[in-house]
């Protein structure tokens, strides 16, 4: 596995990671021994980064420790990342913001029991709270720091302005953003990016996995899987989503290759600074991800994965009111 680094402070990681949202929330039931083998899996073959959050298990920890749980043998080898910033006081009143300085802490003193680790790797704001200075919350950051307790700052769906504030109080080593052939939009802050020597990490890189040929009509998961809403699973947005897909698949197939792996291939050619966090809970499918990385894309590829695909995904994000703003 190639190796790849994010930010000006020494974060180094595998070329591809992997993101573990998936195994406790948003695309139906998950189970534990299978999430345990999939990270497993994922660590044999060379995957060095694994991303977690306070938010994946509802304020119970339960992401986080089953991730922890996973690693425990191989603590040392690998980049553990979690996030803060959401309101989980109360689930009935749906999710809410809190990025204040005790929450901050109370949030990585527990990350730090759930995950059974004497340090965080790389601790994120999940999201930009409007209500507390980014400047604050960089400077909590710095404590922490500075208390040996994390290693590294990251932000996640900020904006420029954010991006600087922050940066000028306790240096950024990533920022996190869903990027996929589907999600584009974010390319415009990698000129900033360079300018700032901070890396980038793909989320939701195979599009939430309708980039891997499997997808199905909106209605069809389980009910609690966030796909059934997505407005790219919508009619009229799904069967021009599908045909991109099949587009793309047979330029994989040319190419000796699956389409889930031509995507995230894709991904690596957009600089030395990206690195993808595809999920999944299958070992099968991890092993098909992490074999991305060995994928060379040629210039005629290029031009023809953006002839299918020149503006990204056909539909929105989220649906309407859910889209994160960058400030």
């Amino acid at each position: 596995m190639q190796h790849r680094t994010l930010g000006g402070q020494g974060l180094k990681v595998s070329a591809i990671g992997y993101g573990s949202m998936g195994l406790t929330m948003a695309y139906g039931p998950g189970d534990e021994q299978e999430g345990l083998a999939a990270i497993r899996r994922a660590h044999d073959l060379g995957v060095t980064f694994f991303d977690t959050a306070e938010l994946y298990g509802w304020g119970t920890g339960s992401n986080e420790i089953l991730v922890g749980r996973a690693v425990r043998d191989f603590r040392d080898e690998v980049v553990l990342a979690t996030k803060f910033g959401f309101d989980l006081s109360d689930p009935s009143k749906g999710l809410g913001l809190n990025s204040r300085p005790d929450n901050i802490r109370k949030v990585a003193d527990d990350s730090l029991r759930h995950l059974g680790v004497d340090h965080i790797d790389v601790l994120y704001q999940h999201r930009v709270d409007p209500d507390v200075p980014i400047e604050e919350v960089a400077g909590t950051v710095k404590e922490l720091i500075d208390a040996g307790k994390v290693k590294y700052f990251g932000l996640s769906e900020a904006g420029p302005q954010t991006i600087r504030r922050a940066h000028a109080v306790q240096p950024v080593s990533v920022l996190q953003t869903e990027y996929s052939l589907f999600e584009r939009d974010v390319e415009q802050l990698f000129p900033l990016l360079d300018e700032l020597g901070i890396g980038f990490v793909a989320y939701s890189p195979l599009g939430r996995g309708f980039i891997t040929g499997t997808a199905k009509p909106a209605g069809t998961y389980d009910a609690t899987d966030m796909r059934n809403s997505d407005p790219r699973w919508q009619p009229g947005n799904y069967e021009k989503n599908i045909e991109a897909v099949d587009q793309l698949a047979d330029l994989a197939a040319t190419k000796g290759i699956t389409v889930s792996q031509l995507a995230l291939a894709w991904l690596l050619t957009r600089g030395e600074h990206v690195v993808p966090i595809p999920g999944t809970r299958s070992p099968k499918r991890i092993e098909e991800n992490t074999g991305a990385a060995d994928v060379t894309l040629t210039e005629a590829d290029l031009t023809t994965i953006d002839e299918i695909l020149p503006h990204g995904g056909f539909g929105a994000r989220y649906a309407e009111g859910h889209v994160p703003t960058w400030i």
